[in-house]
Formats: C-alpha cells, sequence, structure tokens
C-alpha cells in the first residue's frame, strides 16, 4: 500500500502545485508574460493571456527531485542520468522564459535545444537505434530538437499540447509499470507529478483559456517528454530484448497528434515556399475549426487521437514483450490514416479571406 501512497501523494501535490502556481501567476500576470500584443496576426488566440504555464511545470519538477531526495534512500542526484535531465531541463526552461520575454532568434534557440540533447549524450541517456555510437549520438540530438520544436508548434490552440503530453507521459508510465511493475522510483514519480502538473494547467488552459504555457512551457516539456521517451518507449528493447525499429514503431504511434500535425506544416509550407519554422495560422487544428468545429470541439479530437495513440502504443508495448512481432507491421496504419484524414482537411478547408484581403 505504500507505494500506492507515494502515487496518490506526488500526483495529488503535482495537481496542487500546479493550481496554486498558476492561480498566483494569474494574479500578478497583468503585464508580466502577457503573448499576443504584437504576434496577433500568427497566433490563434486574439487575446492577450499571460504565457506562464511552463513555470508551475519546472517548480513542481525541482519539488519533485527534492522531495524524492529526501524521502529515499538512494541518492538520486549521484545520478548521472537525472544530473542530465536537470540541467537539460533547466537550460530548457531558461531559454524558452527568454523568448517569451525577449522573443530570441530562431538561431539560438536551435543551438540552446542542440546543446540540451548533447547534455542527454553525455550524461548516458542515447536512443539505442543503429547500435553505432555516432548515428545514435545524432538520433538523439534531433529527437530532442525535432520535440522542442514539434511540442511547441503544436501550442497552437487552448490545451492542444498540454492533452497530448498527458497521454505520451501516460504511455511512458504504465510502459515503466508493464516492465518494472508498479514500482516507486524517480522515474515514475516524475512522470507522476508533472501528469499532475499538466492537469492543474489544463484547468487553465482548456477553452476558454485563462493562460498559456508558453515557450518556457512547450520547450521545457519537449525536453521532460524526450527525455522519458527515450527511456521508456524508444529503448524498450534494452529491457525485453526487443528489435531496435519496435521503439521506433511505438514511438511514431505514442507521438501521433504532434508528428501529424507538425509534419502537415512542414509539407504545406514548404510547398509554398514558406519557412517551417515561422508561425501562422495553418495547422491541422486550424483547418478543424475552418471545416466547421469550434475550438472546444478540436481539443475533444485531439483528446481522442492522443488517447487511441496512448492505448495502441501499450498494446504494441504487450506485443513485443510476448515476442509476437508480426503483429506490429500493422500498428502504423493508425498513424498514415491519421495523418492522411488531417492532411487533407488542410487542403479542403482553407482559411476564410478577410475583408482586407480582399481588397489588396
Amino acid at each position: 500500500m505504500e507505494k500506492y501512497f507515494y502515487i496518490l501523494s506526488f500526483l495529488i501535490g503535482g495537481i496542487a502545485i500546479s493550481l496554486l502556481v498558476n492561480k498566483l501567476l494569474l494574479n500578478f500576470s497583468q503585464s508580466l508574460g502577457i503573448r499576443n500584443r504584437n504576434d496577433v496576426v500568427i497566433r490563434w488566440s486574439n487575446e492577450s493571456k499571460p504565457s506562464l504555464g511552463g513555470v508551475s511545470f519546472y517548480i513542481v519538477f525541482l519539488f519533485t527531485i527534492i522531495s524524492y531526495s529526501i524521502i529515499s534512500d538512494k541518492p538520486i542526484l549521484h545520478d548521472q542520468q537525472i544530473i542530465g535531465l536537470l540541467i537539460a531541463g533547466s537550460i530548457s526552461f531558461a531559454m524558452g522564459l527568454a523568448d517569451d520575454t525577449y522573443n530570441t532568434k530562431p538561431w539560438g534557440k536551435l543551438l540552446v535545444q542542440i546543446l540540451c540533447g548533447i547534455t542527454f549524450i553525455y550524461s548516458g541517456t542515447i536512443i539505442e537505434l543503429t547500435h553505432v555510437a555516432i548515428y545514435d549520438k545524432i538520433i538523439t540530438i534531433v529527437w530532442v530538437v525535432a520535440l522542442m520544436n514539434s511540442l511547441n508548434m503544436l501550442d497552437n490552440m487552448d490545451g492542444i499540447t498540454g492533452i497530448t503530453v498527458v497521454w505520451i507521459l501516460l504511455a511512458c508510465l504504465i510502459s515503466i509499470f508493464m516492465i518494472d511493475g508498479v514500482v516507486i522510483n524517480v522515474d515514475s514519480i516524475m512522470v507522476i507529478a508533472i501528469l499532475g502538473a499538466l492537469l492543474g494547467f489544463l484547468y487553465y488552459n482548456v477553452n476558454p483559456s485563462k493562460l498559456f504555457m508558453g515557450d518556457a512551457g512547450s520547450q521545457f516539456i519537449g525536453l521532460f517528454v524526450a527525455y522519458f521517451s527515450t527511456h521508456d518507449l524508444w529503448n524498450l528493447g534494452l529491457s525485453t530484448n526487443t528489435p531496435s525499429w519496435v521503439g521506433f514503431t511505438i514511438c511514431l504511434i505514442a507521438f501521433t497528434p504532434a508528428a501529424a500535425d507538425t509534419l502537415t506544416v512542414v509539407i504545406n509550407r514548404l510547398r509554398k515556399g514558406k519557412s517551417p519554422m515561422v508561425g501562422g495560422k495553418d495547422h491541422t487544428t486550424h483547418h478543424l475549426v475552418y471545416a466547421g468545429l469550434k475550438d472546444k470541439q478540436v481539443w475533444y479530437v485531439f483528446t481522442a487521437i492522443g488517447f487511441f495513440s496512448a492505448v495502441l502504443s501499450l498494446i504494441m508495448i504487450y506485443f513485443s514483450r510476448k515476442k509476437e512481432f508480426n503483429y506490429l507491421i500493422i500498428f502504423p496504419i493508425y498513424f498514415i490514416l491519421v495523418f492522411g484524414i488531417l492532411y487533407f482537411i488542410t487542403l479542403k478547408y482553407k482559411q476564410p479571406i478577410t475583408k482586407d484581403e480582399e481588397q489588396d
């Protein structure tokens, strides 16, 4: 029973801290962290709202590490990988906070994201895909950079990134429990606490939102998800003796909402000769609104996609533990189907032309 007490304690603690911190930030954010003063053209919401939700993520993260260090017999700060996560997480949070405040240059953000990936590598968090050291290190850096940017891009409408990450982290947590049993270790506790932080944040972020995650939130949570997906999805084969490609396929399914949106946006912008890194109202979420859905209904759609993505990824983990790899070949059809439908919607339903654009 003790382990379930800790699970509930850190989950409730994460929710409580997130609710409290975000409430305090709302009360003291009349001029701090307000977004959309000058970027309403590329952001979906035309209202200026605080972009400080990510602060609660980082506070819960630090609270979890400190609390677990106190209650645990194991000195977790001697764990090289945890130190790497702490350093990289702090760097990503600081960079995101700077971007929320000063709108940093894209190349500067990219360099910091690469630095986070390098920090993972030198602290022992590496994706084991090819089993060739240099290739796996490059793949790890690309994964970190891709996730930090993908979740940042997905943070374009109320509640979308938050609920997407909830399902991904749930898949990581259940993966830990499926392989190791219901264990209380620093990994499971951190995932549980951040799940609590996300649920507390969603209370303020689901449409109609009161505050945004901001780059401080999307950059930190992207880094956090990169770490645990590497350990619990990508590197599943290290603990279950499964082929390396299984981890890649599981990640593809688990990250379907973010991957489908990012791939769609990149393809459409390149087709138009635009940079994929320049913001705009051309995401799959936006086109669902152009198709007739309301913002809250779009959130329901992505909640459903995230739920099925998590369930299917866990079914894949189950089959991989049973060494029934042949079944896994059919699961990418799900990603292709979701991507195909969302991409088709972006082609069929376009952004309405405003009166100013008609006059031009």
